[in-house]
């Protein structure tokens, strides 16, 4: 029987302090007051001092309130009931289903062996050309979004989790807004996609620590499914929000700040969450992918260029548009050479033309005269951006492909395109 301490010695923000022994980090227990019940999980150990992030926050607690602690982790259901539910931060149901306690599982565990890990080989399709043609996501990558607040970076998310071809979707929101919850919700039920997602929510209005708690729920889930075969792809959103949440904690227990507040280990804290996604040896996969707002749109932000270092990547989302120059996935080059024989020179081939055109672009904004070249740019500028960069463009990769194709014989000369001859002999519009 668990000890029950009725002595609280400290009560700052949401952060109790108790004195205690045979407590482990990540430990949970519940908090009796006249308020009612409510859960905590032990945040700090301090020889027998004992600090605990109290999920309903310490309002109402007084110092006599009675804590028991559970002598286990925080921990949630895995089974096929969890396909098409939604749950709030701490495994809790959202939708008014029934409460799962079957197969609990631990969360916040440690990332895989590399020893069980295989290369990454195959491409995840999205129908988005800008990702699928330009910057190819990987079965087991890890990646962030670079956003700013105001992109549509939620709406890139939905349409992903739409579209992506694979076994899972779990959707991870972190201080999302109610109108963003409702959307991912609407949206996923009328695309017919709630029934491979599961979605753990936690909203601006949620207590903080169940923010915490939200990538190491989603990913505790998406590793048990991985492990029984299936192709798993976990979306985040957002993980600036989830930085902050780790910032407030660490201000109310007075640890020494680093970097612009943030605490010290901020770049573990996130790393040991990117660090999940895997491709496991004769099992399935997990692929990250994870909103992050950039404040100020500065991508020197301890935020994002901690993420940086951690990820294979990113894609840079301004202007509505996934910027191909700011954007980069460093293991496409690892699929890109499997899926059509043009595919990796017709990426480089209208990159290298759409930098042209911005140097077009930007001599006609000076007022200088504008060659013939240059207005064959202009065109094919207007189009690689209406056709191709547009989010709402919703093809195949093969057809983006052949969209690729079809703009170049719009405006371009085959000589002038730059590509090998037998690539544009093969796939040139016939009637172009």
């Amino acid at each position: 029987m668990r000890k029950v301490y009725t002595k609280i010695e400290s009560i700052s923000g949401s952060v109790i302090t108790v004195r205690a022994e045979g407590i482990k980090n990540g430990d949970l227990a519940v908090v009796t007051s006249a308020h009612g019940t409510s859960l905590a999980n032990v945040i700090r150990l301090k020889h027998d001092l004992v600090s605990l992030q109290v999920f309903a926050g310490a309002r109402g607690i007084s110092t006599g309130d009675e804590v028991r602690f559970l002598g286990k982790p925080m921990q949630v259901s895995f089974s096929d009931n969890l396909l098409g539910r939604i749950f709030d931060g701490s495994g809790k149901p959202r939708d008014n289903g029934p409460v799962l306690e079957e197969n609990m599982i631990d969360i916040g565990g440690p990332s895989v062996n590399p020893a069980m890990r295989i290369i990454p080989t195959n491409m995840i399709r999205t129908g988005i050309p800008m990702i699928d043609v330009f910057n190819s996501l990987v079965e087991s990558q890890k990646l962030p979004i670079f956003s700013v607040s105001g992109e549509p970076y939620n709406q890139l998310l939905a349409r992903i989790a739409l579209q992506a071809e694979v076994d899972l979707i779990i959707l991870g929101g972190i201080g999302l807004k109610y109108d963003d919850y409702l959307y991912f919700k609407e949206t996923l039920e009328e695309g017919g996609a709630m029934s491979r997602t599961i979605f753990f929510v936690h909203t601006a209005s949620d207590p903080t620590v169940e923010g915490l708690l939200v990538p190491d729920i989603s990913l505790a889930v998406a590793e048990q499914f991985a492990l029984a075969g299936k192709k798993v792809l976990v979306l985040l959103t957002d993980m600036t929000n989830f930085a902050d949440a780790m910032k407030e904690i660490a201000i109310t227990m007075e640890q020494v700040p680093s970097n612009r507040g943030y605490p010290g280990d901020l770049y573990s804290q996130l790393a040991s969450r990117y660090e999940k996604a895997v491709d496991f040896k004769d099992a399935g996969s997990i692929t990250v992918l994870a909103a992050t707002t950039m404040p100020g749109d500065d991508v020197t932000h301890p935020i994002p260029d901690n993420t940086g270092y951690i990820t294979e990547g990113q894609y840079y989302l301004k202007n509505g548009r996934i910027e191909p120059f700011g954007s980069l996935s460093r293991l496409k080059q690892q699929v890109n050479d499997k899926s059509r024989d043009d595919h990796r020179a017709l990426m480089d081939g209208m990159i290298k033309l759409y930098a042209s055109f911005n140097e077009s672009q930007e001599k006609k904004s000076m007022g200088f005269r504008m060659s013939e070249w240059d207005k064959k740019l202009l065109t094919y500028g207007e189009l690689f951006e209406s056709k191709m960069m547009d989010l709402s463009v919703n093809i195949p990769l093969e057809q983006a492909l052949d969209l690729g194709w079809e703009i170049l014989s719009t405006c371009l000369e085959p000589d002038e395109t730059g590509l090998r001859s037998e690539l544009v002999k093969k796939y040139w519009p016939k009637e172009a």
